[in-house]
């Protein structure tokens, strides 16, 4: 198609060079009659290729402003035309599909870019200056926005994230908070610099690391407390073995008291004999200072004893021993377990529970004890009200089961708020500290998560599984 076309703007051009050399041929051999009909023919060439192009070029033109302005709709007649015109309108017609192709392609390329972005759990969005050119939804989602197209917007997440993203380089890496209704977010935040079609653009990927900033913690702690409490343990097993041998003497003295001033006690009394009499009570009262001592000892010790091996449950958690439960089940079990205890301090105990089964493979035991630990807390919490409520709420999808403890009790305050999870931490007078650490830990060996919020004035703890396939029946 495009060589023959060139080979007829060959041909036209030769005639054309052809006309005028027999044109100045003409004119210098005086043969003027001749030298007109060149002229003739050379004007008429001359028209006829400027009519050819013109038309060439104003198809052309109107191909490329059509393109300009995305319209693919129209085609070049092919028919009711001479050979040149339509061979010409064909090739024109050929370009316009070509094009159309890329475009497609290109805009298939970019579709599939967006719907891998929008699919992918890592917040990134795109900076040009300091406006935002993408941003996909996992990034709204991670800082709490329902929009992001200007940098300025993350003041309503941190007073100094903007200038933080600002300042950060290429691959620099740095990490935030970012608090929402829900919790507080651990936010790694990274930087990489491009160039795009002379443009600088910088882009930010946002990735949530609290779950494995949580991991290496429950990590340190537990080689913290078997440490700690293999050290206690070493150094109060003979303290508590000696105050038992030594109350355990001083209690068989007590059986013979004709021993505490010697063999001649009674009849030294007898005798009058005051100067013996007063030794022999003073050493009956440091007897008996003695014993106290050693039994405050021995209470302390056996005292700490059992506080070490209330956090030996801690890192001696064995793994979960999978297998199929009905959650509902569970929570119909563990609610009559909990019900009395919960009815005697005047608190509702109830549950909220999805039409059918659920049923996800679970450590039974473990996931008991963590759904107890949590209504107890709830309980101790509440304190005294007339409408004290606890409900369990089950919710399920394809591959994620939500289990929400809620109670209408005052809350956690915010100043301990960020400690509730950690061992040893407690706001009770004779807690320990161990119960919702313990209870993350074994919801965290089943894979899951366990948080806390508030929600329309409902205390929340949430027990999230994500699962490859729930089995609701």
């Amino acid at each position: 198609m495009f060589k023959s076309i060139e080979y007829k703007l060959y041909i036209g051009m030769a005639l054309l060079l052809a006309s005028v050399a027999a044109a100045t041929y003409f004119a210098i051999s005086g043969e003027y009659l001749y030298f007109g009909l060149s002229i003739l023919v050379t004007l008429w060439m001359l028209v006829l290729l400027r009519w050819h192009f013109s038309k060439f070029n104003k198809n052309i033109v109107f191909l490329l402003n059509a393109l300009e302005n995305g319209d693919f709709s129209f085609r070049f007649r092919e028919t009711r035309l001479s050979a040149r015109e339509r061979e010409l309108n064909r090739m024109l017609n050929r370009i316009k599909e070509i094009l159309i192709k890329a475009r497609n392609e290109v805009q298939e390329n970019e579709k599939f870019l967006s719907v891998i972005l929008e699919s992918i759990p890592t917040g990134i969005f795109i900076l040009s200056e300091d406006v935002v050119l993408s941003c996909n939804s996992a990034a709204l989602q991670l800082l709490g926005l329902p929009v992001l197209t200007h940098i300025n917007q993350l003041s309503m997440v941190g007073r100094d994230l903007p200038d933080t993203i600002r300042h950060l380089g290429s691959n620099d890496i740095t990490t935030i908070r970012v608090p929402n209704e829900r919790e507080v977010l651990q936010l790694s935040l990274r930087s990489s610099m491009t160039v795009v079609k002379g443009e600088k653009m910088k882009i930010i990927t946002l990735q949530n690391i609290g779950s494995e900033l949580e991991h290496a913690e429950m990590d340190s702690w537990i080689r913290l407390i078997r440490v700690l409490t293999h050290e206690i343990m070493n150094s109060i097993a003979p303290v508590t073995s000696l105050t038992d041998t030594l109350l355990s003497a001083y209690t068989e003295a007590d059986n013979y008291p004709e021993e505490v001033g010697g063999e001649d006690y009674g009849s030294d009394q007898a005798n009058g004999n005051d100067e013996t009499s007063l030794q022999s009570e003073e050493a009956f009262s440091l007897r008996q200072d003695t014993i106290e001592a050693l039994q405050t000892i021995n209470s302390t010790a056996h005292g700490l004893i059992t506080f070490v091996n209330s956090y030996r449950q801690f890192t001696g958690v064995p793994k979960p021993r999978l297998k199929p439960v009905s959650l509902t089940q569970l929570i119909e079990d563990t609610i009559a377990l909990e019900v009395s205890e919960a009815d005697r301090r005047g608190v509702k105990l109830s549950a909220e529970l999805p039409e059918g089964d659920i049923v996800i493979a679970i450590d039974e035991a473990q996931i008991r004890q963590v759904l107890i630990n949590l209504i107890k807390n709830a309980v101790e919490a509440i304190g005294v009200r007339s409408d004290a409520s606890i409900r369990l709420v089950l919710k399920a999808t394809e591959d994620k089961v939500i289990l929400d403890v809620y109670d209408n009790g005052p809350g956690i305050p915010d100043d301990v708020l960020p400690d509730i999870f950690v061992p040893f931490f407690t706001t009770k007078e004779q807690g320990n500290g161990i119960g919702l650490s313990l209870s993350r830990y074994i919801v965290r060996l089943h894979g899951g998560t366990l948080t806390y919020f508030r929600e329309g004035g409902w205390t929340v703890f949430r027990l999230l599984f994500v699962v490859r396939n729930v089995l609701q029946e």
